[in-house]
C-alpha cells in the first residue's frame, strides 16, 4: 500500500450517480497504479450524487484506508468545482483526471505519464474514436475544439476528453470555476507558460448510468470560451479588452451625432462606451492592487479519508 507522504501520482476523479460502476472504475485504477510501482492515491469526488454512489465510495475508503479519499459535496457543483477540490488535496507530483462512467479507459494512464516525463507540463487524452452520439456529442465537440483553438493559440484536437495528466505545480495557486476544465489546455498553457501535448487514448460507450451533458450545454461553452479569452489574453491588462468593446459604440456614436434627430441614440452609445473604459480602469487598478483571484476555493474538511463540502 501507498502512503500520502511518499505519493507520486494522485488519481482525480469527479463522480456524480455512478453507483453501477464506481466500485469496477475503482479496481480499474487501482489495478493499473498497483504494476507501476509507485506511491499513489486515489481521490474520488462525489458531486453530490442522489443515487447509492456515496455509500459505495464509503465503504471502498474503510476497504482501502491509506490509497482512497473520498470527498462529497453536499449537493452538484460541478465538474470543474469536483476537479478543482481533487487537486487542492492531491499531494502527488503528478496528478491525472480523468471521468468516472467508464468511457475512459485507466490503462491509457502509464502512456500518458511516459508522454508527461519527456519533458511536457501536460499531456491530454485524444478520443479518436470517440463513442458518442454524433449530433448531441460530436458535432458541436468539434466545432468547440477548433474554435478554442483558433482564440487561444493552444492546439488540441480533443478539449473535452477528461482524461488528462498534469505535472502538480501548473495546477496549484490556479482557481476553477464554471465550466473551465474542458479549457484546462488554453488555460494553464497561457498562464503559466506549461508545455502541452496530445496523444490518442481509448473510448468506449456509455453502458451504465445517464450523461450528465447534452446539447444545451453547447450556450455555456460559447459564453464560456468568450471568459477564457479574457483570461488567456487580458487578464493582466483588462482595458485593453474593455476598449476593444468600446470602439464600436464610440465610433457608432461619433457617426450618428451629425444627424440632429439621432442626437438620443448617440448620446446612448457614447454612454455605453464611457462606460466600457470606465469598467476596464476598475478592472486595471483591481488588478494592479493584487485583489484579483480566478475563483475562491471551496474549502474541504477530510476525516478518515471522507471529507465533505
Amino acid at each position: 500500500m501507498s502512503h500520502y507522504s511518499a505519493c507520486e501520482i494522485s488519481v482525480v476523479v469527479p463522480i456524480m450517480n455512478e453507483e453501477e460502476c464506481v466500485a469496477v472504475l475503482f479496481e480499474r485504477i487501482r489495478t493499473v497504479l498497483q504494476n507501476l510501482g509507485r506511491p499513489y492515491e486515489v481521490i474520488l469526488v462525489d458531486d453530490g450524487s442522489m443515487d447509492g454512489t456515496y455509500g459505495i465510495l464509503c465503504e471502498l475508503a474503510r476497504a482501502w484506508k491509506g490509497i482512497l479519499r473520498v470527498v462529497r459535496f453536499r449537493r452538484n457543483y460541478g465538474q470543474t468545482a469536483a476537479m478543482s477540490a481533487g487537486f487542492d488535496l492531491a499531494r502527488g507530483k503528478t496528478i491525472v483526471t480523468m471521468d468516472g462512467d467508464l468511457q475512459n479507459d485507466p490503462a491509457d494512464i502509464p502512456r500518458l505519464l511516459e508522454k508527461l516525463e519527456q519533458g511536457y507540463d501536460l499531456v491530454s487524452g485524444w478520443r479518436i474514436k470517440r463513442q458518442d452520439a454524433s449530433l448531441t456529442r460530436k458535432l458541436p465537440s468539434c466545432a468547440a475544439n477548433w474554435l478554442i483553438s483558433r482564440c487561444t493559440g493552444v492546439r488540441i484536437h480533443d478539449y473535452g476528453c477528461s482524461l488528462k495528466a498534469y505535472r502538480a505545480e501548473v495546477l496549484k495557486g490556479l482557481r476553477f470555476y464554471s465550466d473551465m476544465h474542458r479549457f484546462f489546455p488554453a488555460l494553464i498553457a497561457n498562464l503559466t507558460g506549461a508545455r502541452v501535448a496530445e496523444i490518442p487514448v481509448a473510448h468506449y460507450p456509455r453502458t451504465t448510468g445517464r450523461s450528465k451533458y447534452g446539447l444545451a450545454r453547447t450556450f455555456r461553452v460559447m459564453a464560456d470560451i468568450i471568459t477564457l479569452v479574457v483570461l488567456t489574453r487580458f487578464v493582466t491588462r483588462p482595458i485593453y479588452w474593455f476598449g476593444f468593446c468600446a470602439v464600436p459604440f464610440l465610433l457608432l456614436g461619433t457617426m450618428l451625432a451629425s444627424f440632429s434627430g439621432l442626437i438620443g441614440a448617440s448620446f446612448a452609445l457614447f454612454t455605453a462606451g464611457f462606460l466600457f473604459v470606465t469598467q476596464g480602469i476598475l478592472c486595471e487598478y483591481v488588478v494592479r492592487t493584487g485583489e484579483f483571484s480566478l475563483a475562491s476555493n471551496i474549502r474541504l474538511s477530510e476525516a478518515g479519508g471522507v471529507g465533505h463540502a
